[in-house]
């Protein structure tokens, strides 16, 4: 979905496909016609934005043979899809039964990570259409924070120094700029949008900045505007921003409250929970862990790392971060000139919902997903952009 801002930008809104299971090629391209398409025709529109996850096999047969990359470009075209942003988070396995810490493997530490990212820009630089110059590739946050220690803080510097060299020589030959973006998450190396602010600065030219995850902030309790003004003051750019909402609990030292949160405490994501306290922000690296008790004080509101619907809050005692979403949502793109033209929906968790809530059909994930990007398009209009054919 194209929108226009004030000042004549067009900004992006899309959806990722990562909450579609697809390790091959064959299986994007059946996502495409069974899930996507779905979608866009349930919204009405003529042309849907998808933020394409491309795992391993899937990136390794494309990149093999140009026909591919040209089929799946046609695939595209024939289901009423675009693409400007790819998710470059997960490697593989994202589908799997039990995810958890497999999710930041390889790492900025390993050479697979920097292969895999550059052969994404290059797939995306072919895939944008043609009226579009600038892509985006969300990628991990360096990695889990645990045995990061100042070597391999080097080694991934280089790392990322050496994929800016390659997208200025990307950009040199095919005239699309594609840029990547560090999305902070709870529990790695850069957690907050601050913790991104010292291994970026210094990176040659623009090409690396943020992917402000708006579920990621709110459970880290950051506040947006002091988030977005410091990477301002830094200099650095957000190439993408993903419209998430976490789940809240206002009183987690009520029975009922902890009861409602079990739910939610399921074995194939982790779900980082935090609350803030007078001595700073604490936490657990999963649910279950918060809720075995002596662990995180629940004197105040907890916040866990699980990507709830958007236009769908969790059942009372618990609710959702959305009011986050919308706060950073205005200042991304509600001032006087966008601070990203990139944004994708990614809720990847409906299928770990509790049972009563999960949609038990393909038809039920799309209603969910259009209604998700519904929502998202009347705030954006609501902050004076203009939905384009």
């Amino acid at each position: 979905m194209r929108f226009r801002h004030p000042d004549g930008t067009l900004v992006h809104l899309s959806y990722c496909t990562n909450v579609h299971p697809a390790e091959t090629l064959d299986g994007v391209l059946a996502q495409l016609r069974v899930h996507c398409e779905p979608v866009r025709r349930r919204l009405g529109r003529d042309r849907l934005g998808i933020g394409l996850w491309l795992a391993r096999d899937a990136v390794h047969a494309l990149a093999a043979e140009p026909v591919t990359l040209r089929g799946l470009q046609t695939e595209l075209d024939r289901r009423g899809l675009e693409v400007v942003t790819l998710n470059g988070f997960p490697y593989e396995g994202f589908g799997a039964d039990a995810v958890k810490h497999r999710v930041y493997r390889p790492d900025w530490t390993e050479p697979e990570r920097l292969a895999h990212t550059t052969d994404l820009a290059r797939l995306l630089a072919a895939l944008l259409p043609e009226d579009v110059t600038e892509g985006s590739v969300s990628t991990l946050p360096l990695a889990w924070r645990t045995g990061f220690d100042e070597r391999a803080a080097a080694t991934a510097r280089a790392a990322l120094t050496t994929l800016t060299e390659r997208l200025d020589a990307l950009e040199e030959l095919t005239g699309k700029s594609v840029r990547i973006a560090l999305e902070p998450e709870p529990g790695c190396v850069v957690e907050t949008t601050a913790d991104a602010i010292a291994p970026l600065t210094g990176l040659p030219g623009d090409r690396v900045g943020v992917c402000v995850d708006t579920c990621h902030l709110a459970t880290s309790f950051e506040d947006p505007a002091t988030a977005l003004a410091a990477l301002d003051t830094a200099g650095i750019r957000v190439p993408k921003a993903q419209l998430s909402a976490a789940l809240h609990a206002e009183e987690p030292h009520r029975p009922a409250v902890r009861a409602a949160l079990a739910a939610y405490a399921e074995p194939r994501f982790l779900h980082q929970t935090r609350t803030a306290t007078a001595a700073g922000l604490r936490g657990t690296d999963d649910l279950p862990e918060a809720l075995a008790g002596g662990v995180l004080p629940d004197t105040a509101p907890w916040r866990a790392h699980f990507h709830v619907p958007l236009h769908a809050p969790p059942a009372p005692p618990l609710t959702s971060t959305l009011p986050v979403l919308k706060d950073a949502l205005a200042l991304l793109v509600g001032g006087a000139h966008p601070r990203t033209r990139h944004l994708e929906v990614e809720t990847y968790t409906w299928q770990a919902l509790p049972p009563g809530a999960r949609p038990r059909s393909r038809g039920r994930l799309a209603d969910g997903i259009a209604a998700e990007l519904a929502l998202a398009r009347d705030l954006l209009t609501d902050l004076g952009l203009k939905e384009l054919p």
